[in-house]
C-alpha cells in the first residue's frame, strides 16, 4: 500500500532475516533448509523476504499454491514446497507448470497424484502423523504409500516428513517418541527426511535430517518463548526482523484517581503523565494486551495503560518530562521483544506478526 498519513509502519530488516537463515544453516550444517515464508512470510512480506534470501536459500515452504504462484510470478526461482499439498486434483496442473513440490498427507491426495497425467515428474513429500494428530498418514501406512509413489513413473523425488507438537519443551519425552516413531515407520528406507521446525533446529540435532524447515526463527523470535521453565535453549543470537513503530499524537497529565480508556481499567494511583500513540487493534496491536505490556518511547521502556482501542493506545509517560507529540513509539522490535508483547497479551509472536493490518505499511530495509 502507499505510505500512510498516520505515523505507523512496520520496518522489515532484511539483513536480520538473512542472518537468522544463516544461523539455521549453521545449526544443521549437513541439512538443506527450506525457508518458511507462508502467510506472507509471517506478515513480513513474502516477495521481499524471498528475494532477500534468493541467493542462499535452499528453497521455500508455502501453505498453498496461491502463495507459491505469487513468488513465481515475482521471479523467485528454486525449490518450493506446498506444506498442505493441493486441495483438488485440478491444482496439480498448476504445480506442474510452476515446478513445485507438494506434500501428500491423505488418501485423496495420493489418488490425485497417482491418477494425474503430468508432462514432468512430480516431487512428493509424504507426511506422517507421528503425534501431532492434524494431518498425515499413520506410521503403519508409510511403507505402502511410499511403495505406490515409488512405482509411479511420473513421481520424482520423494521425501518423508513429520511435524513436531512439543519440540519447544526440552525436557518432555514427546519429541523423542515422535522421532522414534518416524524412524521405525521408515525402517531404513532410502528416502529423504524432513522433521525439524525452528525449535528442533536448535534443540533436537537428531531430527535435522536432509531438510530442515525454519519458520519463526527466521523472523527473530525464539521458538522457546512462552514454553515455560523447560525452555532453556539459548536462541539469543537471533535478530528481530520487524520493528513496529508509531508516534505519540497527544500527551496529557492526569491526577491520582483518574481512569484511562474504555471501562476505566487503569486508574492512576498517583499524578500520571499519559501519552497516546497512533495504533490500535485494527492495525494488529493485540486488543487484550494488559496494563504493563512493554512499549518504548524514544528508545526508553515504559508500559501500556488502559484498554487498547481500535486506532489508539495509551501509555505511561510518568518521568518522561520531555516527551512530546511526534516522539517515536516502538511497539515491538529491537528494544521491545515481540515475545514479551505476546506473553502480556496471552498470545504468540506468530499471531502478532500475521495479524498486522492492511493500514500498516511494510517498509523493507536492507543494510
Amino acid at each position: 500500500m502507499t505510505r500512510s498519513a498516520r505515523p505507523l509502519r512496520a520496518r522489515i530488516h532484511l539483513d536480520a532475516i538473512r542472518h537468522n537463515y544463516r544461523r539455521a544453516k549453521s545449526l544443521a550444517p549437513r541439512s538443506r533448509a527450506l525457508a518458511v515464508v507462508k502467510a506472507n512470510a509471517y506478515g513480513h512480506g513474502a516477495i521481499a523476504v524471498a528475494r532477500a534470501l534468493a541467493d542462499e536459500a535452499d528453497g521455500f515452504a508455502l501453505a498453498c499454491v496461491e502463495e507459491a504462484l505469487e513468488l513465481r510470478e515475482s521471479g523467485i526461482q528454486g525449490p518450493m514446497l506446498l506444506l498442505e499439498g493441493v486441495f483438488s486434483p485440478d491444482e496439480i496442473a498448476l504445480v506442474e507448470r510452476a515446478g513445485l513440490a507438494m506434500v501428500v498427507h491423505c488418501r485423496e491426495q495420493l489418488d490425485w497424484v497417482l491418477n494425474a497425467h503430468p508432462s514432468r515428474r512430480l516431487d512428493c513429500w509424504i507426511k506422517l502423523d507421528t503425534g501431532m494428530h492434524r494431518v498425515g498418514f499413520s506410521p503403519s501406512e508409510f511403507a505402502e504409500v511410499n511403495a505406490r509413489l515409488a512405482a509411479c513413473p511420473h513421481v520424482g523425488e520423494r521425501v518423508a516428513m513429520t511435524h513436531f507438537a512439543r519440540a519447544d519443551e526440552l525436557d518432555h519425552p514427546y519429541t523423542s517418541a515422535q522421532i522414534e516413531a518416524f524412524e521405525q515407520a521408515l525402517n531404513g528406507a532410502r528416502i529423504g527426511r524432513s522433521l525439524a521446525n525452528s525449535a528442533a533446529v536448535f534443540a533436537w540435532p537428531q531430527a535435522h535430517g536432509d531438510w530442515t524447515r525454519p519458520g519463526i526463527m527466521l523472523y527473530g523470535v525464539s521458538p522457546f518463548a512462552g514454553a515455560g521453565s523447560n525452555a532453556s535453549m539459548d536462541a539469543g543470537d537471533l535478530r528481530p526482523a520487524m520493528t513496529l513503530e508509531s508516534a505519540l499524537i497527544a500527551v496529557r497529565d492526569l491526577d491520582a484517581g483518574e481512569s484511562v480508556g474504555y471501562g476505566g481499567r487503569f486508574v492512576c494511583e498517583r499524578p500520571t503523565r499519559v501519552g497516546v500513540a497512533a495504533i490500535g487493534y485494527a492495525d494488529g496491536y493485540p486488543r487484550h494486551a494488559c496494563d504493563g505490556t512493554p512499549i518504548a518511547v524514544g528508545g526508553r521502556l515504559t508500559r501500556l495503560i488502559g484498554r487498547v482501542s481500535m486506532d489508539m493506545i495509551t501509555l505511561d509517560l510518568t518521568g518522561f518530562d520531555e516527551a512530546r507529540p511526534g516522539d517515536p513509539v516502538e511497539l515491538w522490535g529491537r528494544t521491545v521483544p515481540a515475545g514479551a508483547v505476546a506473553e502480556a497479551s496471552d498470545t504468540i509472536a506468530y499471531q502478532l506478526f500475521t495479524g498486522i493490518g492492511r493500514r500498516v505499511p511494510l517498509l523493507h530495509e536492507d543494510a
